[in-house]
């Protein structure tokens, strides 16, 4: 590894390089590569083989989520990790529940339609080609109709069965309250494809699925971007992005043993997630940008978002024994969309959400409505844990200019300003969470249990790099290419503008096909190889 370093620093200028190695770090990374360009994919987390790697154990996999320090401020602090972004080739991608959901259209135009939020300058018509791709590409499992939004099915691979005991209890309570139901979406196989076999529900997906019968671009897209040419180096930090006298791009410049080396590129892409993505712009500051790059808009860090992710654990005389199957097998997303009779803007997705022993415990042990709970009470209650269901929210945030990521004074071990992730719940956030918890009892009561814990929680994180037409209130155009530096892009779900009410990856996904698209057609206008784009 540190030869074909020293080899490459200062000297080779390929096409271009993609920090992060995630969700749309993948993607880009095979699109472009199968297009002939030279490709070079830094990821800051170590390569991992699923079948040695994994393990069916909490506390090991936590290993699998980002564990540096990040700082955290606002009214409502964000707990930052395992739970919203990941650390290795595959991203987040290596511990996520596979629930892949498209957002709605009128998530697209929050403004026009409901009066809040900001509208996108792209339209769910233009990127529903692109859902339609990657479903395809990754063999999506789902049900024959889906009711809600747009897009009503058939999915590529049929839906998932069976269902697990909290599943079927979920499904159970919400029929009885006349609300629908649907086995959930999933980016998980329920027959062989490619090699991959069809899940056996062993229930460990956020701790890594060892089949490989989740979708992750460890197993799927970084393969074949490398049997395509493209190299991948992991375990190599990014520190900033490097630029040229003439205000362009010229790489980045990486931290690998302890070593700094330089990677060159006609193109510099940046896939680093919510938090990392404005950390790198903010921290590439120079004379030309004082500001960080592409941040003439004072934009870049702005308006970052995360899905509210109660949940309301009831329990049960029957046991339910939340471990069995794969987490999230049913889903709602009936009170998704605006209905003015309920006070707020926009909506929510519920989902049937199993859960681990440890996951449990840290849930229950310091609830919303019973406060923190310890020593003998809570390991007596943690006795009953098999009689307890779940149910979770994925809830809407709207975007606001002071929640953002910033650079704190404080550096971590390679000299680089640590993030500092400030963050509050607006008004009509706070009753989308209260209506959400007391449809999740609802259910719960309905189907015959008692709901007894409330946990406070947050979880996929959005927004710092937002997409727009007006470079004054944006950091990068339709495409994800910055408005103030033409050859660096960003692809990931810093471009979000708002958040929706549902699982997000199948969006990031899309998103970095169209990019990965628009990159080519420019390559091909200005002959990349010369000219760059």
């Amino acid at each position: 590894m540190a030869n074909e370093l020293k080899r490459k620093y200062g000297r080779e200028i390929v096409d271009a390089v993609i920090v992060g190695a995630g969700a749309a770090g993948g993607v880009l990374a095979k699109e472009l590569a199968e297009a002939g360009m030279s490709v070079v994919v830094l990821e800051a987390g170590p390569l991992l083989d699923p079948q040695k790697d994994f393990a069916s154990d909490e506390l090991r996999m936590q290993s699998l989520g980002w564990q540096e320090t990040r700082l955290v401020d606002g009214e409502n602090p964000l707990t930052i990790g395992h739970n919203n972004s990941g650390r290795g080739v595959g991203g987040g991608t290596l511990h996520w529940t596979g629930v892949f959901l498209r957002f709605h259209k009128s998530d697209f135009q929050t403004f026009t339609e409901d009066g809040v939020g900001d509208d996108w300058p792209i339209t769910y018509r233009e990127l529903a080609p692109y859902y339609d791709r990657i479903e395809k590409e990754i063999a999506v499992s789902g049900p024959k109709h889906f009711p809600w939004g747009e897009f009503h099915g058939p999915y590529p691979f049929p839906e998932r069965e069976p269902l697990s005991p909290n599943a079927y209890i979920f499904r159970q309570g919400c029929e009885k309250l006349g609300i629908e139901t649907v086995v959930s979406p999933l980016a998980i196989l329920s027959a062989p494809f490619e090699g991959r076999p069809p899940c056996i529900n062993r229930g460990f997906c956020n701790q890594g699925c060892m089949p490989n019968s989740k979708f992750s671009t460890l197993i799927v897209h970084i393969p074949k971007a490398i049997k395509a040419g493209a190299e991948l180096l992991a375990d190599c930090t990014v520190t900033r992005v490097v630029m040229g006298k003439d205000g362009r791009a010229k790489g980045v410049e990486f931290i690998h043993d302890g070593k700094t080396y330089e990677q060159r590129a006609k193109m510099v892409i940046l896939s680093a997630y919510v938090v990392e993505t404005p950390r790198l712009l903010l921290n590439s500051s120079n004379g030309q940008f004082p500001n960080g790059l592409a941040n003439g808009s004072g934009m870049v860090g702005r308006g970052v978002m995360v899905h509210s992710s109660a949940d309301v654990y009831g329990k049960f005389n029957q046991e339910i024994r939340l471990y069995k199957g794969t987490p999230v097998l049913s889903s709602t997303q009936d009170f998704y969309e605006t209905d003015e009779n309920r006070g707020f803007a926009r909506g929510y997705t519920l989902h049937a959400h199993g859960a681990r022993p440890l996951e449990f415990i840290h849930g229950i042990s310091n609830s919303q409505n019973q406060g923190l709970l310890w020593g003998d009470k809570l390991r007596r209650t943690a006795f009953d844990y098999n009689y307890y269901n779940r149910i979770t929210m994925v809830g809407e945030v709207l975007p606001h200019a002071d929640n953002r990521v910033t650079l704190a004074d404080e550096k971590d071990e390679n000299g680089v300003p640590r993030a500092k992730v400030t963050f509050s719940y607006g008004d009509n956030d706070q009753k989308l969470i209260d209506h959400a918890v007391l449809q999740m009892k609802k259910i719960i009561i309905a189907a015959g249990g008692k709901p007894e814990f409330v946990t406070s929680d947050t979880a996929h994180m959005m927004g710092g790099c937002r997409m727009g037409d007006d470079p004054d209130t944006s950091v990068v155009n339709a495409d994800g290419q910055t408005h103030e530096i033409p050859n660096l892009w960003v692809c990931d779900a810093s471009t979000f503008v708002t958040s929706g009410g549902g699982n997000p990856t199948e969006t990031v996904l899309a998103l970095a096909l169209r990019t990965a698209d628009r990159i080519k057609e420019k390559a091909a206008k200005l002959e990349l190889a010369g000219s760059g784009v």
